[in-house]
């Protein structure tokens, strides 16, 4: 089968850590993926029939997901916040770990008594509007892609739904952690048609998951 796989990796705070996994499970870029400098979205790997391609980490999944590619690298956050029926997630990797809270100005945290609509400023509107609803509260979603934590003080929205790892980034905001959703790890992720008819997706997944259960039994 000579047609060329194309692994898919998020920019950002995941890849660094999947690196030595995709290492150990046989996939390897090629030098110039670690220059800083190159700005290339493509890159070949030590293996002929396979090559990376590094975009954002909403992109990866659709790109999965259609076929695009056929193995990629993602934030179970991506997963949960889009839930397409050819992804599949089959190994938690056990790393990229962080969580996905409702944050609020300290001054004034607390949902008020009575309130059947909020407006929320975050990158995840899917996520957060079935948050909210299972409290009986219709969320207004304002999308951001980043600069999250200054939409309170600016009136955008009275609070915010973003990834929280060490809080440093809230604290330095002026705001606080009110709600936790959903605990993070980076998952494996495939395309479903690509799994049942390639022997190469397979063989992939059975390598991220025998390093996965290598390291959970160190």
């Amino acid at each position: 089968m000579n047609e060329c796989l194309t692994f898919a990796v998020p920019k950002g705070r995941i890849l660094a850590d999947a690196l030595p996994v995709m290492a150990r499970a046989g996939v390897v870029p090629e030098d110039g993926f670690h220059d800083k400098a190159n700005r290339s979205l493509k890159f070949g790997t030590t293996r002929e029939n396979m090559r990376i391609i590094r975009v954002r980490a909403f992109d990866v999944a659709t790109f999965v997901a259609h076929g695009a590619a056929q193995l990629g690298i993602v934030g179970s956050d991506v997963i949960e916040e889009f839930d397409y029926a050819d992804l599949y997630a089959p190994v938690d990797l056990d790393i990229g770990h962080c969580h996905l809270a409702v944050a609020e100005p300290k001054d004034r945290t607390g949902i008020p008594s009575g309130a059947s609509h909020l407006r929320v400023a975050t990158k995840y509107p899917n996520i957060t509007r079935r948050h909210f609803e299972r409290q009986g509260i219709q969320a207004e979603c304002v999308k951001l892609n980043g600069a999250m934590e200054i939409a309170p003080e600016l009136g955008l929205a009275g609070r915010i739904v973003d990834l929280v790892s060490t809080g440093t980034t809230l604290r330095e905001n002026g705001l606080v952690e009110t709600s936790r959703i959903i605990d993070i790890t980076a998952r494996l992720i495939v395309n479903r048609t690509a799994l049942k008819t390639d022997p190469r997706v397979s063989q992939l997944v059975e390598n991220f998951r025998q390093d996965a259960a290598k390291r959970q039994a160190a």
